[in-house]
């Protein structure tokens, strides 16, 4: 992954960060903790030599979860016709139709939007 794909990403999670109020010195903290980090393996007595993160954050971290869920909460923006339901980091889309064509136009649509969000957002 690029450093710059890198770089948008940091950017949009803390400028999602700033619009859910976490401004000033925990903003600043949220960014140090998301740059420059390295993680590594253990087990038993056996430790990996420290490998650099380059996108997202330090797996099995506390915070993960919540920024992740913190990451795509707008997601439910992308579509007013779509329900979505969030759960961890599992999300469902449903759309109801009695017309499978119209389900086929609907859904083609709604695709086509949801796949703008997941690229303004730098997820694949």
């Amino acid at each position: 992954m690029s450093y710059l794909i890198q770089l948008n990403k940091l950017i949009i999670l803390l400028t999602k960060l700033q619009y859910y109020g976490i401004r000033g010195v925990t903003l600043d903290w949220f960014k140090s903790y998301l740059t420059n980090t390295v993680q590594f393996v253990s087990i038993e007595n056996f430790y990996s030599s420290n490998g650099h993160i380059a996108c997202g954050v330090p797996q099995g971290s506390i915070h993960g979860l919540l920024l992740l869920l913190i990451y795509i909460n707008d997601i439910c923006c992308s579509s007013y016709v779509l329900k979505f339901i969030l759960f961890a980091d599992d999300t469902n889309l449903f759309y109801l139709s009695k017309s499978v064509s119209d389900l086929r136009h609907v859904l083609n649509h709604k695709m086509a939007a949801l796949s703008e969000w997941f690229k303004a957002n730098r997820l694949l």
